[in-house]
């Protein structure tokens, strides 16, 4: 259900007659001027004929007019009583000051609408509408504002981003380790696959003369062999099929060498991915084993904050809060609850000192050109629990892609 603003529009209604009021008081005091009338004749009605100075037309000639004269006067303002001698009588009105009517006489009072009564009415009218504007508007407002919780909106969104931080650092450092690992494992096969010469992939006589030949192009072991594809042993002197089965013998002996194969890792004779697989898991294992637990309770958190200040995002701010439904505002109220809970148990367990101090731990990616000295120093007093580590990784991977 969408908010109408019922008493936004009073108050604006109230504010506008309250306006109108002001405009007839100006105009009603600018543009009259109030004057003696002579009545010449004068009926018990009150319809008279009255004669007054128009100073504004003649230097002050005197005009006569058809009027309706006050009846209820004190009679000694009537004919004959007020000039015996003329028979006149007297009542007073007002001449228009301004426009094209300059000059001439208002109608009676009588016959109009008193410009000075009506505008006093439209000004009680005008007040009432604007109190009744704004009391209930501030009520309403109040009620529509009482979930509004910024604040803690705003803890919850920096507790969401410290968890979800600490999981992005846990799963830098561990993609870290996995493609060492992998150049490690890839540099492993190719070091077997070059030990295997190219005669001993197949024994067939009918292929021998394509060995041969490719052999003498510089092609000597299986890894060669995966190297220069089925189309380069052709351009080497191989018919086509022998150059398919000498690659098919070659793949096959690569499957062969790469699914039992266990990596072994070297600190003594360690080449350049040895070194960064080291020092990818010395990141790991000087955080220590509560990092992977951190992470995965900075992944569960960080799921239940993010689903909790979708639901809260109108109580993030009161002008966000008094522009939503009644069902919005409900959804948000109880998301905010939700959030107090999950900060105040986050608190409790001191998670958010552990998503900080574990993210510093992973991130410290060490620069000294020395690194790799220490790094296999700590392998070599902590073998197994380096191993433990990098088949936790790995597997995790495995699981991740279905290997």
């Amino acid at each position: 259900m969408r908010h109408r603003p019922f008493f936004r529009w009073v108050l604006t209604l109230g504010v506008l007659v309250f306006g109108w009021s002001a405009y007839l008081y100006s105009t009603a005091s600018s543009a009259i001027q109030q004057v003696d009338l002579t009545v010449i004749s004068e009926k018990h009605d009150g319809q008279c004929t009255v004669r007054w100075k128009d100073p504004y037309h003649g230097g002050g000639r005197l005009r006569e007019s058809a009027y309706h004269c006050d009846p209820d006067r004190d009679a000694i303002l009537k004919a004959p009583g007020y000039d015996p001698d003329t028979g006149y009588g007297w009542d007073t009105g007002f001449i228009f000051t301004e426009g094209p009517h300059k000059g001439d006489l208002e109608p009676s009072q009588l016959d109009r609408t008193d410009p000075y009564a009506l505008s006093d009415a439209l000004v009680l009218i005008g007040l009432a509408l604007i109190a009744v504007g704004l009391v209930g508007g501030n009520i309403r407002g109040s009620v529509r504002l009482a979930g509004a919780r910024p604040k803690t909106v705003a803890r919850a969104r920096k507790l969401h981003e410290a968890a979800d931080q600490v999981v992005r650092d846990h799963a830098q450092a561990c993609d870290a380790v996995r493609v060492a690992w992998e150049a490690l494992r890839r540099e492993q096969i190719e070091a077997r696959l070059r030990a295997v010469p190219v005669a001993r992939l197949i024994k067939r006589a009918a292929v021998s003369r394509a060995v041969q030949n490719v052999e003498a192009a510089g092609v000597r072991t299986a890894r060669d062999v995966l190297e220069a594809g089925v189309l380069g042993l052709a351009h080497m002197g191989a018919d086509r099929r022998s150059a398919e089965r000498i690659h098919a013998a070659a793949r096959r002996r690569a499957d062969n060498i790469e699914a039992p194969l266990t990596v072994r890792v070297d600190p003594v004779h360690s080449g350049p991915c040895t070194v960064a697989l080291l020092v990818a898991l010395h990141v790991l294992h000087e955080a220590g084993a509560g990092a992977h637990r951190t992470a995965g309770a900075g992944a569960a958190l960080a799921t239940e904050l993010e689903r909790a200040l979708t639901d809260a995002e109108p109580a993030s701010g009161y002008r966000s809060m008094l522009g939503v439904s009644r069902e919005q505002r409900e959804i948000a109220r109880s998301a905010v609850s939700t959030l107090q809970s999950l900060m105040a148990g986050a608190e409790r367990d001191g998670l958010p000192a552990q998503f900080a101090q574990t993210s510093v731990d992973l991130l410290r990616v060490p620069d000294d050109p020395h690194s790799g000295v220490s790094a296999r120093a700590d392998f070599e007093s902590s073998t197994g629990q380096y191993y433990r580590l990098l088949a936790q990784v790995v597997d995790q991977q495995d699981t991740l892609t279905g290997h």
